[in-house]
């Protein structure tokens, strides 16, 4: 696993649904072993827990707790465990925050916050007092699509002389002005938008924090491996491989195609939480060909179509396949 200055929780992470039982409620038992999938098969150097992949706006503050618990408990020797304690109200944040920290994380993703539009000022004061609460390193996310604002490239400027301020999550799809604060700043970048995983890279990002991840993550660690190895053909290779993986999961909500094909798979995953829905039977067969269309086979060999119940799955088998 990766661990140099500039990669403060390695190079590849995925941003892990949180798998749920028919009637709704969390498996845990489920969490952790996608959590062992995820790491020991899919070369993850690290996890996001409880961010909006895993339908944090809908989980409890203690089931996010006993959740980050038992993920810590399954992968924290690991790989890297990154609790997800963004929101909009700055005290509520704090709170998780310190819990998380209690909960044995390994950091903090620290979302924009969303839907009350704080001018730059605000965003700053929320981030440091965040910051403050704890010892852990801290992930910000940007990513103005959702939450109406954008962390303006002076702010994070600004953001990145705390000392615990380490890394970015960039999920503003603006390569130029990534590579302004890049320049600028010591902050690690990863890469919030698979689709632009090779060029964000290229222009100088860390690595990233992915959602295709579940399914691919070990050719993403790959592409990693060959860009840095001067190998720019083979991760551009990857890269073109991947594009029907990159579409076909993001025809939707993420959570929803991520948790359809986890369950084509037979790995754990389960319904998602109102107000999402989940995949149609439609939406299901357009992923069966995303996924044919780049060669990806699940856990054990399985294609899509040849998927078994995750818990006739032991999880020692759950980290023999190759996808």
């Amino acid at each position: 696993m990766m661990d140099t200055k500039n990669r403060p929780f390695g190079a590849m992470l995925t941003a892990m649904v949180t798998p749920m039982l028919e009637n709704g409620d969390i498996d845990y038992e489920g969490a952790a072993r996608l959590a062992t999938y995820l790491v020991d098969e899919q070369r993850n150097d690290g996890l996001i827990v409880s961010g909006t992949t895993g339908e944090s706006p809908t989980t409890s503050d203690a089931e996010k707790d006993r959740l980050l618990r038992t993920i810590v408990e399954a992968v924290g020797d690991r790989a890297r465990v990154v609790a997800g304690v963004g929101t909009n109200d700055t005290g509520h944040s704090i709170e998780l925050a310190k819990a998380a920290e209690s909960a044995g994380a390994h950091g903090l993703l620290t979302v924009t916050p969303y839907y009350n539009k704080p001018p730059q000022e605000g965003l700053i004061r929320h981030f440091t007092a965040i910051a403050d609460a704890t010892g852990l390193p801290v992930m910000l996310y940007d990513i103005p699509g959702r939450t109406g604002v954008p962390i303006a490239s002076e702010t994070l400027v600004r953001l990145a002389e705390h000392p615990r301020i380490v890394a970015n999550k960039d999920a503003k799809d603006d390569l130029g002005a990534s590579s302004w604060v890049m320049e600028r700043t010591d902050l690690a970048y990863y890469c919030g938008s698979d689709m632009l995983n090779l060029p964000l890279l290229s222009v100088g990002a860390s690595g990233f924090v992915s959602v295709v991840g579940h399914i691919v993550g070990a050719d993403l660690h790959d592409l990693i491996d060959a860009y840095e190895a001067g190998e720019v053909t083979q991760a551009l290779a990857i890269h073109r491989r991947l594009t029907p993986v990159y579409t076909g999961m993001f025809r939707t909500q993420g959570v929803i195609t991520t948790k359809a094909i986890l369950n084509l798979f037979g790995l754990p995953a389960g319904p998602v939480r109102a107000p999402l829905t989940d995949a149609s039977v439609e939406l299901q067969t357009l992923l069966r060909e995303d996924l044919a269309a780049a060669g990806v086979k699940g856990p054990i060999g399985l294609a899509p179509h040849q998927a078994v119940p995750a818990s006739a799955i032991p999880v020692e088998r759950l980290t023999e396949g190759s996808v």
